[in-house]
């Protein structure tokens, strides 16, 4: 097999500039909260917690890129000077100690130079600090249930909010909900996620959590969100026939305005949860779809 060295550096200028218009790419349409049409990187972060992915997913992008360069270059230097007509009598060569070494200590040292970070990484995100809120979320079909039991079991459903219920222009289609999760900045969060029917799983990119809610299991994870604003997620896990329909919602706020908004959800809410309100809005649902 024989290939112009005029036709491998085209091939690898092409690759080139393929990968960095799609690194600049993602890197330009990368937002916080809530995912962009044709975004090719990661949520931006709003927790310490998605901004330690972030660091480690970059990480590891420069690693891979060094390592299939490394690779490409020696496919190349293999196909010139090896192929048949270069070299038409070809080595008998059958052991070479020292490559045979390298070979062997090269990978380890990746995987050493993957696992210590990664490590640390699951390290941060397993190990809850001492939380100034707990919230307690349990998966149902098709809708989310938001305790907080610190503030007298304050609970509440949260639905899917349709194209004509919703009150803001800009709340993004099948993400918005009827009644958000409303958390202060810069506290921790612990989250507790159980399930009343099937597996549902928890999760909100931009604070890099996602843990599923099992039947009759409580799992805990917790993020501290760095900036007001909103976080949207989704439901992770199948769990039905209106799983792509159960958005997650969060609403970052100052502590004022939490106070304010717990003071008033204790009188909105008083009489629990209003499983018809669910209902309804899965009703509207079907006939948005």
């Amino acid at each position: 097999m024989t290939m112009s060295k005029g036709r491998i550096g085209r091939g690898l200028a092409g690759l080139g500039v393929l990968a960095v218009t799609m690194m600049v790419a993602g890197a330009a349409l990368a937002a916080v909260g809530h995912p962009t049409d044709w975004n090719l990187d990661l949520q931006g972060a709003g927790s310490p917690i998605m901004e330690s992915i972030r660091s480690f997913h970059t990480y590891l992008v420069y690693l891979i890129t060094v390592i299939a360069v490394f690779v490409l270059a020696l496919l190349v230097v293999v196909m010139v000077r090896f192929n048949a007509k270069a070299n038409p009598t070809p080595s008998r060569t059958t052991h070479n100690s020292l490559l045979e070494i390298a070979w062997t200590i090269v990978p380890v040292v990746i995987l050493l130079a993957v696992a210590f970070p990664s490590f640390k990484l699951l390290f941060q995100e397993t190990t809850i600090p001492k939380a100034d809120l707990t919230v307690k979320v349990t998966g149902k079909q098709w809708f989310w249930t938001y305790t907080y039991p610190d503030s007298g079991d304050l609970e509440f459903d949260s639905t899917l909010a349709c194209d004509d219920t919703r009150t803001k222009c800009d709340e993004p289609r099948l993400l918005a909900v009827n009644n958000e999760l409303v958390v202060p900045v810069n506290k921790v969060i612990r989250l507790e996620t159980i399930a009343a029917d099937v597996i549902h799983s928890f999760s909100v990119p931009s604070f890099g959590i996602k843990m599923d809610a099992v039947p009759g299991r409580l799992n805990e994870t917790w993020f501290q969100a760095t900036r007001e604003g909103m976080y949207y997620g989704q439901c992770s896990q199948l769990c039905g026939r209106d799983h792509g329909y159960m958005p997650i919602a969060v609403r970052v706020v100052s502590e004022d305005e939490f106070n304010k908004w717990l003071d008033q959800a204790k009188k909105k809410f008083a009489a629990g949860p209003d499983i018809n309100s669910y209902a309804s809005n899965v009703d509207s649902a079907a006939q948005v779809r």
